[in-house]
């Protein structure tokens, strides 16, 4: 308010203050304690594998810019995608890719300087194309079987992927199907840069073999730590051969590439130690309580699981972390009204890919953020219709279905 601009407040200093007014809230713990619970929750296992995503994306990013990767794949994209359908074109591969590799996190980091650059190149909004990027990373985030989301809500709900996928699949298919038709309008409506193709040659398919390695081990299901090592190796090996650059600027890349992601770094560790914080000082056992209340009917107990999720993504900024709380209080729901458990882990999943994907302090919209650069969290949330038109359908669902 003070700024009377949310996009000049500081994510680190919004969790900070948010970090001491919980710490203050709860009386009950001493001082030291409470640091001590803060600095628990910052070094979560989750938080520090989190952490591990995000520096490796540096990495690889920066070591691909460097090689060229990037103009590379803008070249053969501009060669077989018409200028008129890019947007729609990103939002299309970014969700094939995320399907494949099983993260949105990840998709993002190698799909941001691709589509920032193409934007520059055709004079496209960069909001609305990265916009598309993210959208597409969540929907097919959402999809994979090898994503955490997938994992963590059938785990909880003791279902099969599949029929987990299945479930999602009849919610999410109807948005993005219109996301496209939207970005298909929206590009046409801009009055963009008239482009010719430049030719692609051998050494452009080259380049961009570290991206389609990282699709072909997300397929096999490779861990996606190891996928960002391999595809930074990668990189560094091709720009070795082709010239680009020596060991120790290979070095010297890996380095700022890394440090380029600390501001991500440092607010996801501060995100797990508020959590930790609001988790200790019954912040989320009163809201689980609160929901609890108004879950009477099967609707009103789906609508509740959905509420659970959303806040407490909304306090977490980590869709996992949400599912793996709320999963275990949903499925005793389930078991108490007769819930179908497959759908269950479907709403889990959509609903925390919703809010996950409208968090300006999400990690989807902050990689994004750190590796486009003059932009801000709001100006990608603004066009991104994916995660609106997820939570109408989720609504629809619940509202409407046969029980």
């Amino acid at each position: 308010m003070m700024t009377h601009d949310m996009a000049q407040m500081p994510m680190t200093v919004a969790f900070i203050v948010s970090s001491v007014v919980a710490a203050a809230v709860n009386r009950k713990e001493k001082l030291q304690n409470k640091i001590n619970i803060f600095a628990e929750g910052m070094g979560q296992r989750d938080i520090m594998v989190m952490v591990a995503i995000f520096i490796l994306a540096g990495a690889f990013t920066a070591t691909a810019q460097a090689v060229g990767s990037v103009n590379a794949a803008v070249r053969i994209a501009c060669a077989f995608i018409s200028q008129d359908y890019m947007t729609a074109g990103l939002f299309v591969i970014s969700a094939l890719v995320s399907l494949a590799i099983g993260t949105s996190c990840g998709t993002i980091a190698a799909m941001t300087p691709i589509a920032v650059s193409l934007a520059q190149t055709l004079g496209l909004d960069i909001g609305l194309v990265l916009g598309a990027v993210v959208g597409g990373s969540m929907f097919g985030d959402n999809l994979s079987v090898i994503s955490d989301t997938t994992i963590a809500a059938t785990g909880t709900q003791k279902v099969a992927m599949r029929d987990k996928t299945i479930y999602n699949f009849k919610i999410v298919i109807g948005p993005a199907l219109l996301c496209v038709l939207l970005y298909l309008f929206l590009s046409a409506a801009q009055t963009g840069k008239a482009y010719r193709p430049e030719a692609v040659n051998m050494i452009d398919c080259v380049k961009i073999i570290p991206y389609l390695f990282l699709l072909f081990l997300g397929i096999k299901g490779v861990n996606v730590l190891l996928v960002l090592c391999i595809g930074t190796g990668l990189n560094i090996i091709i720009g070795l051969k082709t010239g680009m650059f020596v060991v120790p600027q290979a070095v010297t890349l890996i380095g700022k590439g890394t440090l380029n992601m600390a501001e991500t770094v440092i607010i996801a560790m501060l995100a797990g130690g508020l959590l930790e914080t609001v988790r200790r000082g019954g912040g989320l056992d009163y809201l689980i309580k609160i929901t609890g209340r108004m879950m009477t009917s099967v609707r009103s107990c789906e609508l509740g699981i959905c509420l659970l999720t959303a806040f407490t993504n909304l306090f977490t900024a980590n869709n996992t972390v949400a599912i793996l709380t709320v999963g275990p209080v949903a499925k005793e729901i389930s078991n108490k009204k007769g819930l179908n458990p497959k759908r269950v882990a479907s709403l889990l999943d959509a609903t925390s890919c919703v809010v996950q994907g409208i968090l300006p302090y999400g990690a989807q919209i902050l990689i994004a953020v750190s590796l486009a650069g003059n932009i801000t969290p709001f100006d990608i949330i603004k066009t991104m219709y994916y995660p609106l038109l997820v939570g109408i359908s989720i609504m629809v669902s619940i509202l409407f279905s046969k029980k």
